[in-house]
């Protein structure tokens, strides 16, 4: 064979598109295009994330002002709603004067608390409204608890004459607990807890 056969063609180079592929990037645009990526990703995870952390702060603020709200505020001046009276069963006579009340709600009892003067037949009234009456109340005794004076901050100090009784009910109509100061029996001031237990 003769050199004339074989033609010798000058090497070309490779086309951009053949061999391993395109050419290196500019450093500039790798680090602008992983720089957006990245930011992409916080905006999506961060912004969600922050805004749940702020809702519970804020949830968690609320309850624990709404709770230190109520603990302050203890018993207000002024008559419960009729319903209220209704719920709790707590038959305020109309002659009741001076009257406060509290009213407390969590998952085990919701509780009322009230306070009232009244005549010794207010008091009379009250009691059978209730579905007691003055024969169940015993003489020298306090049957509202410690844990509910210190809810409530009453006293029920030493040289009064006190009587007691607590008035049970079916669930799930509320058992009231019913303390009276009867040093002045013509005035009475009952103080009164009435519980309510789903």
């Amino acid at each position: 064979m003769i050199a004339a056969e074989h033609p010798v063609v000058p090497h070309q180079s490779e086309s951009p598109g053949d061999g391993e592929g395109k050419p290196p990037e500019d450093p500039r645009r790798v680090f602008k295009r992983r720089f957006i990526t990245a930011t992409i990703i916080v905006l999506l995870i961060g912004i969600p994330a922050g805004y749940l952390l702020i809702s519970a702060g804020q949830s968690r603020r609320s309850g624990q002002g709404k709770a230190e709200e109520a603990s302050a505020q203890g018993l207000r001046e002024g008559w419960p709603s009729k319903m209220q009276r209704r719920i709790f069963e707590i038959p305020i006579p109309g002659n009741g004067q001076g009257v406060q009340y509290y009213e407390t709600n969590n998952w085990k009892a919701s509780r009322m608390y009230a306070k009232f003067r009244t005549t010794s037949a207010g008091l009379d009234r009250f009691l059978s409204g209730m579905g007691t009456g003055r024969a169940a109340l015993e003489p020298d005794t306090i049957d509202i608890s410690q844990r509910d004076i210190k809810i409530t901050g009453w006293s029920f100090g030493a040289g009064e004459r006190w009587a007691s009784t607590t008035h049970r009910n079916t669930k799930p109509r509320p058992t009231q607990t019913v303390t009276v100061n009867m040093t002045d029996p013509a005035s009475p001031v009952v103080y009164v807890v009435s519980a309510a237990t789903p």
